[in-house]
């Protein structure tokens, strides 16, 4: 019976993926096998000896702790891909809307309670928030994954022109993508052709200001740019610049801060954009499939921090061994399961990075005395068998 620890309140769709049989759910557990979190900070939690994995349901993990999880031989996933729709249809919406001025014509609307001559006010002040229709606009998208790719499909169905820039786009996100969308290669080239401009990539050190002083001195004179990916991917002094010069004629942004907030243009939202029962169904969903499968299987999808290995069981005993990925590493687990006389049905060895993971489904002495002589390998970091 494998333990998992809930750090904020799951989906209950998505803990009902794990069998009771096999898990228990406790929310007070001071050394639990597993951890699904959301939001929670674990950045500096301890974590017993015993933690084997912790599941995000959503796709940042910037809260919680990578690096000492993968000394501590501690597998992290997150959902990429399951709050997807959620986020896509956010950032259409807010394209409309911020075309249209919905914001400021709501705002200015209720200042009209209790006016005697309110259809004549209307008529008479609606013209200060016209907008413009998005249908024939160029789009650009930085980022063709689960969220860009369906943005742009859907902007292509609006009527508009998309281009899209992803230097590191996968066969899968390429296969949905739209094959009227225009894929350039190098984002300087992009950036001048678009009326709009919307931000799709993960924030590591390379993508942090993203959009900056320089990306937005070669956009379109009046470019509205969406970001409802992370606040860091855009330099907000360069922001703030560009708007005051009508470089960028609007902001829209579900990451508020105190430097945009009530500025005029900007547009904030209070962090929607997987807020939806759907997306917090799909992500629980999700992780609980992925910490159930690792806990009961030693089977890794969706990790950010280890390789994934997924295979069926081969009969026998499973050895799932995490490990530094240095050369010579699977000629010293092969010598010792070879010295224990094991017939290895299935292995497979991949790494990521500085980590790597071997997994072997064999018969024979395969107990608690090799378990020991693999732990004892130097870079073996946890050795598990199931």
């Amino acid at each position: 019976m494998y333990t998992i620890k809930t750090m904020n309140a799951i989906s209950p769709v998505g803990l009902a993926k794990l069998q009771k049989n096999f898990f228990e759910v406790d929310v007070d557990s001071d050394a639990p096998d597993g951890i699904l979190v959301r939001s929670a900070d674990l950045i500096n939690m301890e974590f017993k000896p015993n933690l084997l994995a912790i599941a995000r349901a959503g796709a940042g993990v910037n809260n919680i702790p990578l690096d000492r999880c993968s000394e501590q031989g501690i597998v992290v996933f997150n959902t990429p891909g399951a709050n997807a729709n959620a986020v896509a249809e956010l950032v259409v919406g807010m394209l409309v809307a911020g075309s249209r001025n919905v914001a400021a014509a709501a705002q200015w609307t209720l200042g009209l309670a209790g006016d005697p001559n309110m259809a004549k006010t209307v008529e008479k002040g609606k013209k200060q928030c016209v907008g413009n229709e998005i249908k024939g606009k160029t789009l650009g998208v930085i980022g063709l994954g689960a969220i860009g790719s369906r943005v742009a499909n859907c902007a292509i169905d609006l009527g508009m022109e998309v281009y899209g820039y992803d230097p590191y786009i996968s066969i899968d996100a390429a296969w949905n993508l739209s094959s009227r969308v225009h894929h350039c290669v190098n984002l300087n080239d992009m950036l001048p052709l678009c009326d709009y401009l919307t931000i799709h990539v993960p924030y590591l050190p390379t993508t942090r200001d993203t959009i900056n002083a320089q990306t937005l001195a070669l956009c379109k004179d009046g470019v509205r740019i969406l970001n409802y990916a992370r606040g860091e991917l855009v330099n907000t002094a360069a922001l703030l610049e560009a708007m005051e010069t009508g470089k960028v004629a609007a902001y829209m942004t579900d990451f508020p801060n105190e430097a945009i907030l009530g500025k005029p243009g900007v547009i904030c939202t209070p962090h929607l954009g997987a807020s939806t029962p759907e997306a917090e169904d799909n992500c629980a969903v999700m992780a609980a499939q992925e910490l159930g499968d690792y806990l009961r299987n030693g089977n890794i999808l969706h990790s950010v921090n280890m390789p994934e290995v997924s295979q069926p069981r081969a009969g026998g005993k499973r050895i799932c061994i995490i490990h530094k990925n240095e050369p010579g590493m699977i000629s010293s687990i092969t010598t010792l399961t070879t010295e224990a006389g094991l017939n290895i049905e299935n292995m497979v060895n991949k790494s990521k990075k500085d980590m790597a993971y071997t997994m072997l489904d064999a018969t024979g002495a395969v107990d608690g005395a090799l378990k020991q002589k693999l732990e004892a390998l130097p870079s073996v970091i946890r050795v598990r068998i199931l």
